[in-house]
């Protein structure tokens, strides 16, 4: 499907694997040109050696901690004329008010609410300039279906719900379009960790537990959201968000548990 992305740019955080890798190559397959950002210096040269395999798009790089205001001014500085940003880096903590500690509820805040925060804000100002662009917030299904089990993060995704539907109701207004996908359980590396238990004071959700159509989501179907938002064809669309989850969020009788997203 031409989506009528080939020649823009978009930025991807945390767009060395997961949702990020996938959503990259999406934008790959429909010809726009890439700046992935990640913390991991290997991990994020793999993922633009496969990219560029597969297409002849621009790739570039940055490796960064985006926990960090002077990293996230860095990634600024260094791609201040994307056409499209996807604020997708995000590790928040799994557990309840009395497992997570300050420092490690901080520190996964610090990284995906003021991280998504902060750069929306810095991209507002340059997308206002030039009258266009878009903002994607990849926050979490958890952000609606609160659980105690997830604390930090239905607590970090509700506010970053709010934020991107206060900014993408007035962003219109200068050309701007801010959207969110809210993805539930996706078949990832985090997800395997906590199911294993590996996560410190994690209560991964109990083998057995209900999810639609009899599997987790794929990163590949919430980075077709992602860059769908992301194209003219969704060109009224802004101050919305999009749960992408198998409807588990007003299931009221659903034992699946939290979702780390």
């Amino acid at each position: 499907m031409n989506l009528g992305l080939t020649g823009r740019r978009a930025l991807i955080t945390g767009g060395s694997k997961g949702i990020g890798f996938a959503t990259a190559k999406v934008f790959a397959a429909e010809g726009a040109d890439l700046c992935l950002v990640a913390r991991d210096a290997v991990g994020l040269a793999d993922a633009a050696d496969s990219l560029r395999t597969l297409s002849t798009t621009s790739v570039s790089t940055l490796t960064a901690d985006l926990s960090q205001a002077s990293e996230r001014e860095r990634v600024w500085e260094a791609f201040p004329d994307v056409d499209i940003l996807v604020n997708n880096a995000g590790s928040i903590p799994f557990g309840s008010i009395d497992q997570v500690d300050d420092q490690a509820w901080q520190q996964g805040w610090d990284l995906k609410v003021h991280g998504y925060v902060d750069l929306t804000r810095r991209y507002l100002g340059t997308m206002r300039a030039r009258q266009q662009g878009v903002i994607v917030n990849v926050i979490g299904a958890s952000g609606e279906r609160l659980l105690d089990s997830y604390a930090a993060g239905s607590t970090g995704n509700t506010a970053l719900m709010a934020f991107t539907r206060i900014a993408g109701s007035k962003s219109p207004s200068f050309g701007v379009r801010v959207v969110g996908v809210n993805p539930g359980l996706v078949a990832s590396e985090r997800v395997d960790h906590l199911a294993a238990g590996d996560e410190a004071g994690d209560q991964a959700p109990t083998p057995g537990f209900r999810i639609p159509f009899g599997r987790l989501a794929t990163p590949e179907e919430i980075a077709a959201s992602v860059v769908f938002l992301s194209s003219d064809l969704s060109s009224y669309t802004s101050g919305t968000i999009l749960t992408v989850d198998g409807g588990v969020t007003y299931q009221s009788d659903s034992a699946l548990g939290a979702s780390p997203n």
